[in-house]
């Protein structure tokens, strides 16, 4: 009996793992993409293309002609999308593969053609830039239109499957592999997203939103979400000024590529086993506090330690920065839903800041490599002008003079709205993926009740949505807009208050109303009626 409960546990584990990474279309194609984009753009052309014809000056121009494209094509998506958004949605799908596929071929011709093979290299690197830019905001726009669950699963799932498909890249003849990407490769996961786009319901708020007619949105949106940006710009700046410094050692991009792609194998399967049974909470600005003080020391001992420190330092960076970019990835499609924005324009917001910076720190890094200080080595000017500039960049990401200020000119000691909203901007959540059987949700609502302590609720009602939030398995979004209606509020009057369109309400209202299988105002508030406010009680 003991032999066959414990053939029974295998089993069931099993299956639990095949459910949580079985395989789809948009998984695979987005998988595969990371991975083909990890060989040209991410560390480096160099795990897949001839050691020698890797030289300092190659590398730079490759370099600083694809980050530039890069970021530039996220800023232009961005002002495209609030300005054009139906020409700029037409524009991506047709701006993608052409581009990443020319890209390719200029960086291999480059190879055999060596009278041209700077401008060759340059090409390459501002087409590669421009359609990897492109894919990108493809494979965000249909994570943003899937379901929260839905969309969030496939996005961390796929880039389980980028880092696996990462390291089969290395089974494969190196000489075989430059020539593959574009004429196999490429075409599999450009067929993938365009399969997966023609699914896409484009009748949602988030695509059917005018943003001229509505500014006043997406002037909130920045206020509430520039600081979150900043935080992942702050790693990308770090990336950039170890990339200029890994130029003469192409080496280096190798072990860039492993420890980024591994690390993020990693990262994203602990996040999928855990959140399988637990809601996840994360809060950008909280987690770049944390790393901080470990990313500004690491730049103060550059110059004391021996050179193999830099690889590393590049390495480990590189690898959190790799986590880092997921997780934008996932909070830029929670904005889009939650506040029925276009997700074009958030993840161009975010990608703009992120890469601008990253661009900065090269620039920046080479610059100050390059510059000679009597009496102060060039890697002392590096690491000064970092830390510098990482001290800057945390002063303004909390708050600068202005918060300095109003806090002394306050009289009370609380948050204000305004700090209190961009807080919750700067969180993730993923709700379980798997609820729990009845039978355990009176034991976790007691579980719960030393953590309620601490949470301040306005009344009874307030007590009850919360533990409709947890049974029925809502957002943060849902719940919070499930109380306004229980209370009363009109759609209008919902929309003003948390600063959204009015569709986007009616998009949050009819998600309410399936999970929790109903059909009119009456029954929401018979059912909010019917949970006891006592197991929220100590």
């Amino acid at each position: 009996m003991q032999e066959q409960s414990s053939q029974e546990q295998g089993h069931i584990l099993s299956s639990s793992v095949w459910d949580l990474l079985k395989p789809n279309v948009a998984s695979l194609g987005y998988g595969l993409f990371l991975a083909i984009n990890a060989a040209s753009v991410w560390g480096g052309v160099f795990p897949f293309l001839p050691m020698e014809f890797q030289t300092s000056q190659i590398v730079f121009w490759f370099f600083l002609s694809q980050s530039l494209v890069f970021s530039t094509s996220y800023l232009a998506s961005m002002l495209g999308s609030y300005f054009f958004p139906r020409a700029t949605r037409a524009f991506l799908v047709q701006l993608t593969t052409a581009p990443y596929l020319l890209g390719w071929v200029a960086l291999i011709s480059a190879i055999y053609v060596r009278e041209y093979s700077l401008v060759l290299v340059v090409l390459g690197g501002a087409l590669l830039g421009l359609g990897s830019a492109g894919f990108y905001m493809l494979w965000q726009r249909l994570f943003a239109s899937m379901p929260s669950d839905t969309g969030d699963h496939n996005l961390i799932r796929g880039t389980v499957y980028g880092a696996l498909f990462y390291f089969s890249l290395y089974l494969i003849p190196v000489a075989v592999t430059a020539f593959l990407i574009p004429l196999v490769f490429l075409p599999l996961f450009a067929l993938a997203i365009v399969l997966k786009s023609r699914t896409i319901n484009f009748n949602q708020p988030m695509f059917e939103d005018v943003p001229q007619e509505h500014p006043q949105v997406y002037r909130h949106v920045v206020k509430d979400y520039w600081r979150s940006a900043l935080c992942v710009g702050s790693l990308g700046f770090c990336t950039g000024i170890m990339r200029a410094l890994a130029i003469g050692d192409p080496s280096v991009g190798s072990l860039v590529n492993a420890l980024s792609m591994g690390a993020t194998l990693v990262a994203a399967l602990v996040l999928l086993f855990v959140w399988r049974r637990k809601n996840l909470h994360m809060n950008v600005v909280s987690a770049f506090r944390t790393f901080f003080p470990f990313v500004i020391t690491s730049f103060l001992l550059l110059p004391f330690l021996p050179g193999e420190y830099e690889r590393w330092l590049a390495a480990v960076l590189y690898a959190i920065y790799s986590v880092a970019i997921m997780v934008m990835m996932i909070q830029c499609a929670q904005a889009s839903r939650n506040r029925g924005i276009n997700p074009v324009f958030i993840y161009g917001f975010f990608g703009c800041i992120v890469y601008m910076l990253h661009d900065i720190g090269f620039l920046g890094g080479t610059f100050a490599e390059n510059i000679r200080v009597t009496g102060i080595a060039p890697l002392a000017v590096v690491a000064l002008v970092a830390v510098y500039l990482l001290g800057l960049m945390y002063f303004i990401g909390q708050g600068g003079f202005k918060r300095i200020f109003s806090q002394n000119g306050r009289a009370s000691a609380g948050e204000s709205p305004l700090q209190e909203r961009a807080e919750l901007a700067a969180s993730i959540e993923l709700v379980a993926l798997s609820p729990k059987p009845a039978s355990e949700k009176t034991r976790e609502s007691r579980r719960h009740k030393h953590d309620d302590s601490s949470v301040f609720y306005q009344d009874r009602m307030s007590k009850q949505a919360a533990l409709v939030q947890r049974h029925y398995r809502l957002s943060a979004r849902e719940a919070e807009v499930m109380e306004l209606i229980a209370r009363g509020n009109t759609v209008a009057r919902i929309a003003e208050e948390l600063v959204v369109s009015e569709n986007t309400i009616r998009t949050h209202s009819r998600r309410i109303y399936a999970k929790l299988d109903i059909h009119k105002k009456q029954e929401l508030l018979d059912l909010i009626d019917s949970f006891n406010p006592a197991d929220l009680q100590d």
